[in-house]
């Protein structure tokens, strides 16, 4: 397996568990405004960029 798919995969991985976290703080009440928008772009963002990067690995092989 090619070491940038592994990485694109572990970069999707770490934001689903940040979207994942953002939503269960915003079930729970349990967080402040900032820290759910903190988390939920962080989130977002490693999730979009190991999909863009599995999707540039794929397309190319």
């Amino acid at each position: 397996m090619d070491l940038k798919k592994i990485f694109g995969t572990l970069l999707t991985l770490l934001g689903i568990g940040g979207l994942i976290y953002t939503a269960v703080l915003f079930i729970n009440e349990s967080g402040t405004t900032k820290m759910l928008v903190v988390y939920g772009i962080l989130g977002a963002i490693f999730f979009f960029s190991g999909i863009g990067l599995v999707r540039n690995i794929t397309g190319k092989s």
